[in-house]
């Protein structure tokens, strides 16, 4: 079996893409966490493995941007094998890592250092519900700027007005086709 070679600036740029999808994911917690009502966060909870002090809120955003850049790192050499439209390998990478990753919970509720001053998460569907809109606002951004970032620099970065048109239904005309009779 051949070792996949990688291309550093992708790769980086990937890393780019990830923290900067992170970043997206961390400053839109507080309206989700008032939408979803669950005081869950997941700078806090990163951070609380490892300090209880006053610097918690850095350190967990230092560690919640380093894991978004890490995974970013790794979508943008995995993305382009993954047999799926362009636009939708980004939310599919974020569903499958959190979906993956959600049975660990139970875990955290047991056994994470600050367990008792963050909320419960397992058995809950709201915390669940939150999760996942989080992953696909990950998902989301980290694909289309990955995308961005790495297009061929001989090459127009691919619109998808082929899949949504502006009415947000997409272009009926792209859809159907007709050949006269006999053609």
């Amino acid at each position: 079996m051949r070792a996949m070679a990688l291309d550093r600036a992708r790769t980086l740029r990937g890393a780019l893409a990830g923290a900067a999808a992170a970043g997206v994911w961390a400053l839109q917690q507080p309206l989700d966490r008032r939408v979803f009502g669950v005081p869950y966060d997941d700078t806090e909870l990163l951070a609380k493995a490892v300090t209880r002090g006053p610097a918690w809120p850095l350190v967990g955003s230092v560690m919640h941007l380093a894991n978004g850049a890490l995974f970013g790192a790794v979508y943008a050499n995995v993305a382009p094998r993954v047999p799926l439209p362009s636009w939708a390998r980004g939310p599919a990478a974020g569903m499958a890592e959190h979906l993956l990753s959600w049975p660990l919970v139970g875990l955290t509720d047991r056994f994470h250092p600050a367990r008792d001053e963050l909320p419960s998460l397992s058995g809950s569907g709201a915390a669940f519900a939150q999760a996942t809109w989080r992953h696909l606002v990950f998902g989301v951004v980290l694909g289309e700027l990955e995308r961005r970032l790495n297009a061929p620099q001989d090459e127009e970065v691919p619109a998808y007005e082929h899949v949504a048109g502006q009415n947000g239904h997409g272009d009926l005309a792209a859809t159907v086709t007709v050949h006269p009779a006999g053609a």
